[in-house]
């Protein structure tokens, strides 16, 4: 699965979404370098799957084609408003998400936005990847009864939406547009709420919430209660 440009992929983080994620950048001939407060957890991951490594600053300067956002929801404000990301694309894959499953930020903005306001206006934040557990993310790829996984994005710059959608089919899965980010994100946000709900709290398939496309009402319809 090689990607038709090479990217360079700076990734805030050394959790389970950035090994993921990560690996299969690299796999996919990205250069990857993973950084974080830890700088030995930092250099551990990068040599067990062939990246670079670094602190947070050193991710953010050297992904020039992209960085990726894998830190806890609530520190992402923190780490992001001290680091030069002008110009960058900024992949968040959060979820703020807190006990009982509730949404920390309902109400708004999401965590996103606030992610796109410590990062400053001139970086252009991409919301993705946030509907599904790093496990998922290791499959190669991610195929689910024939059918590649969808990934929604949710932001504001075509180029940025571009450059995410093609690191989405570098991946093996699929892109879909989700809207604006101050819409979107926290709907995609909202819904991870609800998935790990069903999933994790019930139990239960989730995917059997949603009816198969032929029965979903047709595009034009009303959204009207009564349509």
């Amino acid at each position: 699965m090689k990607s038709g440009m090479r990217r360079r992929i700076g990734i805030l983080g050394t959790g389970g979404m950035a090994d993921a994620l990560g690996t299969q950048w690299i796999r996919a001939g990205h250069e990857v370098l993973f950084g974080g407060r830890d700088l030995g957890r930092a250099e551990a991951l990068a040599r067990r799957r062939g990246g670079l490594s670094g602190g947070f600053r050193e991710a953010a300067d050297f992904g020039t084609g992209a960085v990726l956002v894998a830190l806890p929801w609530d520190a992402v404000v923190e780490v992001t408003r001290q680091l030069p990301l002008a110009g960058r694309v900024l992949i968040d894959c959060t979820n703020p998400v807190g006990a009982g499953f509730r949404l920390l930020t309902a109400g708004g903005p999401s965590a996103a936005e606030r992610l796109a306001a410590a990062a400053g206006p001139e970086a252009h934040v991409v919301k993705a990847f946030n509907l599904c557990h790093e496990d998922v993310w290791r499959l190669t790829p991610p195929v689910f009864d024939g059918r590649p996984l969808g990934v929604p994005l949710s932001g504001d710059d075509a180029e940025a939406l571009a450059v995410v959608g093609q690191l989405v089919r570098d991946v093996g899965c699929e892109p879909f547009a989700a809207g604006e980010l101050g819409q979107g994100a926290g709907l995609l946000e909202a819904t991870a709420a609800l998935l790990i709900r069903l999933w994790v709290g019930e139990g239960v398939d989730a995917q059997s919430i949603a009816p198969p496309r032929e029965l979903a009402g047709r595009r034009d319809a009303s959204l009207s209660p009564s349509s």
